[in-house]
């Protein structure tokens, strides 16, 4: 959830859904000194991966999501974590943990799932999620292309 409020700050921040490189990185480290320049440029690139953002007819930057619904705390600092791209199984139990599912909980039984079906870790975590009505498309997708 962090990511996703790290990418929807700059486009709530000028009101809109397509921004130049320049605009985005100068929110993240300018405006809101969350990043460095750098770090800020090394997020797009990774929102770009994890399907926030993509690039516009133009070369600017559309988010896939709708800003406005993301809630941003008062004093939301993002984590460096942020940074780094995640695999598809961090994706897919990042977001049963935002549906409300124990981590713990979630990765034990992702693990027995796995060992019976004998299907890789990203899928037993895909069947997991749609047997708990978790809407992971996105994950499910990436788990079918890396097959």
């Amino acid at each position: 959830m962090s990511l996703r409020r790290a990418v929807a700050e700059p486009f709530r921040a000028k009101g809109r859904e397509e921004l130049t490189d320049s605009e985005f990185v100068v929110v993240l480290s300018l405006d809101r000194e969350w990043f460095t320049a750098e770090q800020a440029k090394r997020l797009v690139d990774v929102a770009t991966t994890e399907g926030l953002l993509e690039r516009t007819d133009d070369g600017d930057l559309g988010v896939t999501f709708d800003p406005r619904e993301v809630s941003i705390p008062d004093g939301f600092t993002p984590d460096d974590d942020v940074l780094r791209q995640r695999s598809t199984f961090e994706r897919a139990l990042e977001s049963l943990v935002d549906a409300g599912i124990e981590k713990q909980e979630a990765v034990a039984d992702i693990n027995r799932l796995q060992a019976d079906l004998g299907v890789t870790v990203e899928a037993a975590a895909v069947v997991y999620a749609r047997r708990r009505g978790v809407s992971i498309e996105d994950v499910a997708q990436r788990a079918r292309s890396e097959l």
